[in-house]
């Protein structure tokens, strides 16, 4: 593998994880 295709998998489970924390944040503002 390399290493744009690693930067490339890391950089779409960062933009993941921020669209998932952000949907939760959303859908459940008593939690934060």
């Amino acid at each position: 593998m390399s290493g744009n295709a690693l930067e490339y998998i890391l950089t779409g489970f960062v933009a993941v994880a921020v669209v998932v924390y952000l949907v939760v944040a959303l859908l459940r503002p008593e939690q934060f």
